[in-house]
């Protein structure tokens, strides 16, 4: 599990691939600090496990289903990640819960700058559109943000600049693809409302006769 909050950003090594499994090694300081093999790390979001450590960088490999889910296919030498090691039971959890299972993968459409600040807006897959919601959290490329606005081409986060600065932010254009994780509490409740009703689909007097 992890909070949302980039200890730092790492940079791509090398990158092996085998039609549908992947070995990356990403080159880092400060996650590499106390992590050991079998740890769990975010990389953009993408809940690894590191299966080797050696000269100033770790090693991940990922299955199909992350390749197919997430981008961790699309990254190449060179290029820099956000980083965050599995949050300590007995450290402070800001941001909010994130667990590192992508939900699907975004667009970014525009990056405006304002005073003070960045203004974020991405293009959501359909599917996730019902979980994203004014003032809620998500996670984008693991990094934890709050959702501004909500518009029918997509949803908008305010960045600052700390945030923008010392995270991936700062090199994204619009065009770029972002990993997304939706609240997780979203997510259940969803699941548990969604039961409910035969076909799936809550009405007002639904919720009603639930005592909401």
């Amino acid at each position: 599990m992890f909070t949302g909050l980039i200890e730092e950003t790492g940079t791509i090594a090398w990158v092996r691939r085998s039609q549908a499994f992947q070995r990356l090694a990403v080159r880092a300081a400060a996650v590499l600090g106390d992590l050991r093999v079998g740890d769990s790390v975010s990389i953009d979001g993408v809940c690894q496990t590191v299966v080797e450590i050696d000269a100033g960088a770790f090693v991940v490999e990922s299955v199909a289903e992350t390749l197919q889910r997430t981008t961790l296919g699309r990254l190449a030498v060179g290029q820099a990640v956000n980083l965050e090691r599995a949050v300590r039971a007995d450290g402070r959890l800001g941001g909010h819960l994130v667990l590192g299972h992508v939900d699907g993968v975004g667009e970014i459409t525009a990056l405006t700058p304002q005073a003070q600040a960045w203004m974020l807006r991405v293009a959501a897959p359909p599917a996730l559109e019902r979980f994203i919601a004014a003032k809620g959290s998500v996670a984008i490329d693991g990094i934890s943000l709050t959702v501004a606005d909500v518009q029918a081409d997509g949803f908008a986060v305010a960045v600052i600049p700390h945030t923008f600065h010392h995270t991936t932010l700062a090199q994204r254009r619009a065009g770029d693809a972002v990993n997304l994780e939706v609240d997780v509490v979203a997510r259940y409740l969803d699941r548990l409302l969604c039961s409910q009703t035969p076909a799936g689909n809550l009405t007002l007097a639904d919720l009603r006769r639930m005592g909401y």
